[in-house]
């Protein structure tokens, strides 16, 4: 029998909705409500991520067995355990947009593994009170991309939730894919997602917004005993700490996002982690033509809120709505508008030095160095990813014109790469050998640093697109090459070197590939 340690202490310790049906509502003066996930027509276990499985205690046998699949599939609920769904409110794309909750997400229960607190979390397994006008399920194509960028993600060193499992319902889903009239029935999927916590910015935010002061600070409390004991204040102190440190946590995240080149797509309040964990994987992406302005969001593109040079701007932006819902609880505005001026400060003085970090100098920064190379990856429309890696081959004996040629793979149009364009390139190489030679850092030792800051390997959005049409015919090989793929991205796997590949052209304008909406 399979069996886990659990210690439950979300939905033992917080105020939990008196009302127990299970009814689209507003909830009031409670952190969550009591739900039974649905139980689908013919579950299938698609993958298993064998190291999250060990981290939450469980073995190869078990995760093989009827009873894991009955689990993390929402069949049935695992013995003396109570599934919930949070309350939470958010800011979608600035606006207030009042109570949201978990409407496709349901917590199963907490388990201590190693003195490590794991939460797991269904996402598609039916609706809750929160679920509004949609149904709480999810398809195919949105739970391949989100088990396998969650995994890609942790890999790379950013921080992220897990994903456990894939299972498919044996039920279809109605789903409009790009908002336009045109809705087509999918193959429904379960994902059984895992983090120490699935708090969010938004969880505060609804009690603040309700005056529900009593919860506000029960909520701050736990999170603080059960994620942040190194907290040992009291009073407002305690929260102005707190504070801080989800603020340096958020810095953390974002800084690796910027790092590996990662578009979120949707940083409302509602998907920020109260931990600084990556979470929420719908219209992600990563720069693959050189765009700063890019967003992978359909419902984003016209405002372009979220594009990737917004996403430091934004996450500050979100960190002063935490604070207006942490507020009650300090009474404090200028202790905390330095905490919020502790953001810039801190992201100003890391930023420069990753930066150096992926180009493998050690000298100052010069920004306008950094402008210039920003300025001609954008207009040779070039490869962030294979850019960066292949800069490493670079020798301190190149000439500007060899060092050009070791990159110029990464271009799209390497055609294109003409007159006063490729003068500047020419013209920054040489800048940039002129820096290399002033390291006394070894060629070789700079390339394994190099290597070490740079991906090789990015789950791009085509790849992903690949995964879900074979799946879609019952081929699901693909997900487990890319799982095994991405658990490495640094590393050279000479026997994976296709996937060291730009964007081919079929994908540039193909839905799935280049924009998803809020439903992928």
């Amino acid at each position: 029998m399979m069996k886990f340690h659990l210690n439950d202490t979300f939905n033992k310790s917080l105020t939990a909705d008196t009302d127990t049906s299970n009814t689209r509502r507003q909830v009031f003066g409670a952190c969550f409500s009591y739900v039974t996930p649905r139980v689908p027509s013919n579950p299938k276990l698609l993958h298993v991520t064998a190291e999250v499985a060990e981290l939450i205690g469980l073995s190869k046998e078990e995760v093989t067995s009827t009873e894991f699949l009955e689990v993390v599939s929402g069949s049935k609920v695992y013995p003396e355990t109570q599934p919930y769904a949070m309350a939470y409110a958010g800011h979608q794309f600035g606006n207030w947009a009042g109570q949201l909750g978990d409407g496709r997400a349901i917590n199963l229960f907490e388990v201590l593994q190693n003195n490590q607190r794991w939460a797991l979390q269904l996402k598609g397994a039916g609706e809750t009170p929160y679920s509004r006008n949609a149904d709480g399920l999810a398809v195919l194509r949105s739970s391949i991309r989100e088990h396998l960028c969650s995994e890609a993600m942790f890999h790379l060193g950013v921080p992220t939730t897990r994903s456990l499992s894939l299972v498919t319902t044996g039920d279809k889903v109605l789903r409009d894919i790009l908002y336009n009239g045109n809705p087509a029935y999918e193959d429904g999927a379960v994902v059984c997602r895992v983090a120490p916590s699935f708090i969010r910015f938004g969880n505060f935010e609804l009690l603040a917004a309700r005056k529900d002061i009593v919860n506000l600070q029960a909520l701050a409390d736990y999170t603080i005993q059960y994620f942040y004991p190194e907290i040992t204040t009291s009073g407002k102190e305690k929260y102005l700490q707190f504070y801080q440190e989800v603020v340096n946590r958020t810095v953390e995240m974002v800084l690796h996002w910027q790092r590996v080149g990662f578009v979120h797509g949707v940083m409302n309040t509602d998907n920020m982690s109260i931990l600084g964990l990556t979470i929420d994987y719908g219209p992600y992406g990563w720069l693959e033509d050189y765009d700063p302005d890019w967003t992978p969001n359909t419902t984003d593109a016209e405002g372009r809120r979220y594009r990737f040079r917004n996403q430091p701007d934004i996450a500050l932006w979100n960190l002063i709505q935490l604070g207006n819902a942490l507020y009650p609880l300090i009474e404090d505005v200028p202790a905390m508008e330095v905490i919020l001026n502790s953001y810039s400060h801190r992201f100003d003085a890391k930023f420069p030095v990753m930066m150096q970090e992926k180009l493998g100098l050690t000298s100052e920064y010069e920004s306008d160095f950094q402008d210039e190379l920003t300025t001609l990856l954008t207009a040779s429309e070039t490869d962030m990813t294979i850019f960066y890696r292949n800069l490493a081959n670079v020798l301190k004996s190149d000439t500007p014109e060899i060092a050009l040629s070791k990159i110029e793979y990464a271009f799209y149009q390497p055609d294109a790469l003409v007159a006063t364009l490729k003068t500047s390139w020419i013209n920054w190489m040489e800048r940039y050998l002129q820096k290399l030679n002033d390291e006394s850092i070894s060629d070789a030792d700079r390339k394994a640093k190099m290597n070490r800051v740079n991906p090789k390997y990015v789950l791009r959005n085509y790849m992903a697109q690949l995964a879900i049409d074979a799946a879609e015919k019952e081929d699901y090989t693909l997900i487990e090459e890319l799982h095994e793929l991405l658990k490495h991205p640094y590393d050279e796997q000479p026997e994976n070197e296709k996937w060291f590949a730009k964007r081919p052209d079929w994908a540039r304008n193909k839905v799935g590939c280049s924009m998803l909406s809020c439903s992928s």
